[in-house]
């Protein structure tokens, strides 16, 4: 049996423009976060 996970809202990258979802570390910032990674945010134009 596979295991579905729910709906996780989604956000495009500001640096590369892929989208990507919300993680449980981001549970407290959800709002503010504009990059998909630490390397996006360090390469931020």
């Amino acid at each position: 049996m596979s295991h579905k996970k729910p709906f996780l809202p989604e956000k495009t990258c500001v640096t590369c423009g892929l989208p990507f979802s919300w993680r449980k570390k981001w549970e407290k910032n959800w709002e503010t976060v504009k990059y998909c990674s630490d390397r996006c945010r360090k390469n931020k134009k």
